[in-house]
């Protein structure tokens, strides 16, 4: 019961973040993110948010101009990941006050630590947004 993989794509099927828990050369990287993003894009509004393809289960979720994607094995919960994907955009919220596209394009490393702070080895390790942003607040009081 593991999460595979994060992507943060846009309308237009351009990969924002993508974060992987298990090694994947460039090529495979590049492949699959295709693949998952053309299949999701071309879903509409009435349709599932749950898809399996390539082996994965594929959640997704759109948020504004952004879709968030995990892929999981097939033990997984879906309707838990659907609450991941809401607390992880709950959290980018908090952090970036009202998260958008460029918010995550220009402060990637950011987005990233935010992941890392939620998911270990594919596993959700915490959800408490006050517990993952405090890492990274006290990283943002010492660089100033």
């Amino acid at each position: 019961m593991t999460i595979e993989f994060i992507l943060l794509v846009n309308k237009q099927g351009q990969t924002r973040l993508a974060q992987y828990t298990k090694f994947k050369t460039i090529n495979e990287r590049t492949a699959l993110e295709g693949e998952i993003v053309r299949k999701c894009l071309s879903r509409n509004e009435e349709q599932c948010s749950f898809i399996e393809h390539m082996g994965y289960k594929l959640i997704y979720r759109r948020y504004a101009s952004l879709f968030f994607i995990v892929g999981v094995d097939h033990n997984e919960n879906e309707l838990a990941i659907l609450e991941f994907i809401h607390c992880l955009v709950e959290t980018f919220d908090r952090y970036f006050e009202n998260v958008c596209e460029l918010d995550v394009m220009f402060n990637l490393e950011k987005a990233h630590f935010i992941v890392e702070e939620m998911i270990m080895n594919g596993c959700v390790v915490e959800t408490n947004k006050a517990n993952i942003l405090e890492p990274i607040q006290m990283m943002d009081k010492h660089t100033q």
